[in-house]
């Protein structure tokens, strides 16, 4: 009984210190103090993040398994004869998802160390918003990931199939191309609905005002368009709009919810 309760007071101990470092100033440091603080931050990222993708390599049947379930459920046949190419392709694709599924378990930790290295270099009011930034690019990413694995990834999988059988092919997809495309695909949605994120936070810091926003739809479009196209595991068309669709559509809910948050700055 005595060591779990000293292990929760220490976790407790670590949080309040953290917290209190949001609300405190910090003393500057020498510049060779800030490049060590660098390097336990980079040396931290590295061995988590390869701690992650190691422990999911374990389980790359099951993580291959459960990527796959989304091309299950709109062709079964399909996703009991995808075709092994390559005499190495089940160490690829498996580093390939463990790799993916790691940054992902990973993430947290990883804007944890982030932010625990910047602390001290921000000001009074962006401390106040380091720990709900975080907590927010989590429930983003999380939320991104679901809504692409549970709607869009089987809606771009039975597109595709449907318009090779329109045109009298067979699909017969390989291991790489499909735990490939399914695997950014994901990612790719994680990382749109970070959109909100960056726009909440240049409001907050008055880089950003809703009027600005407004006035900025078209040159807003035209950068959704260019990420979208930056992340989007293919080249087609229909790939590109389906990602591009709902970040447009994330750009104009922070439109409307903007003022919102501007009434409550001025509240506070």
């Amino acid at each position: 009984m005595c060591i779990p309760s000293v292990y929760c007071l220490k976790k407790m101990s670590f949080w309040y210190k953290f917290c209190g470092h949001l609300q405190s100033q910090d003393e500057p440091k020498p510049f060779l103090d800030h490049v060590e603080d660098l390097r336990r931050m980079l040396i931290k990222m590295a061995v988590t993040l390869t701690a992650m993708i190691l422990a999911c390599f374990v389980f790359r049947t099951d993580l291959a398994r459960l990527l796959q379930l989304p091309l299950v459920v709109i062709d079964p046949y399909q996703a009991t004869h995808l075709q092994s190419l390559g005499v190495a392709d089940s160490m690829v694709v498996s580093c390939q998802i463990s790799f993916y599924t790691g940054l992902a378990l990973s993430l947290p930790f990883l804007i944890f160390f982030l932010g625990e290295f910047i602390l001290p270099a921000l000001t009074q009011r962006e401390r106040q918003l380091l720990l709900p930034t975080g907590i927010l690019c989590i429930l983003l990413f999380l939320a991104g990931t679901a809504f692409a694995y549970f709607v869009l990834l089987p809606a771009a999988l039975a597109f595709f199939s449907t318009d090779a059988r329109s045109m009298q092919w067979h699909p017969t997809w390989t291991v790489r191309e499909y735990y490939a495309f399914a695997t950014q695909f994901i990612i790719a949605f994680g990382l749109a609905f970070e959109l909100p994120l960056g726009t909440f936070l240049a409001i907050r810091l008055g880089l950003l005002n809703v009027a600005s926003l407004k006035k900025k739809r078209a040159f807003a479009l035209v950068i959704i368009l260019v990420l979208a196209a930056i992340i989007t595991p293919t080249s087609d068309s229909f790939t590109l709009l389906l990602v591009a669709t709902p970040m447009y559509g994330l750009y104009e809910i922070c439109i409307w919810m903007a003022p919102l948050v501007r009434k409550r700055d001025l509240r506070d």
